[in-house]
């Protein structure tokens, strides 16, 4: 794995969850712990994650997954002007949510490959690399 690797909201998820693709999100956070490498998760979509897990199981277990997100090889990146305008490009061309839209603003920054099973991303698929998960 030679590519950076940008994290969706759903890898995450997946992952937590032990839904379907959560061992290839495993697998590939692994291997770039192995190898010293960060996966890249925009603020932005850690808050989407927080929501997404606050609603399903509450609060509480939204904070207990944070904190076991800490542990893994992801590094956070800030929603900087120039992110927040390249998102708001991405958002006003495609049909993506807008948290989605700064995952694939942080992989166009970073030449990366999102890591994702939201079929939303099949919109942006021209634009950026999209590693599906199954």
């Amino acid at each position: 794995m030679n590519e950076k690797i940008v994290l969706d909201s759903f890898a995450l998820i997946s992952l937590f969850n032990k839904e379907p693709g959560w061992p290839t999100v495993q697998k590939c956070l692994y291997e770039l712990h192995a190898k010293g490498e960060r996966a890249l998760l925009c603020w932005i979509n850690w808050g989407e994650v927080f929501y997404v897990i606050a609603r399903r199981a509450g609060r509480a277990k939204a904070v207990e997954t944070m904190h076991l997100l800490e542990q893994l090889p992801v590094e956070l990146e800030n929603a900087d002007p120039e992110l927040v305008r390249s998102a708001a490009e991405v958002k006003s061309d495609y049909a993506v949510s807008y948290a989605d839209a700064f995952c694939v603003a942080t992989a166009l920054r970073h030449q990366g490959v999102i890591l994702t099973s939201d079929p939303e991303f099949a919109a942006v698929s021209e634009r950026v690399q999209i590693r599906w998960l199954r």
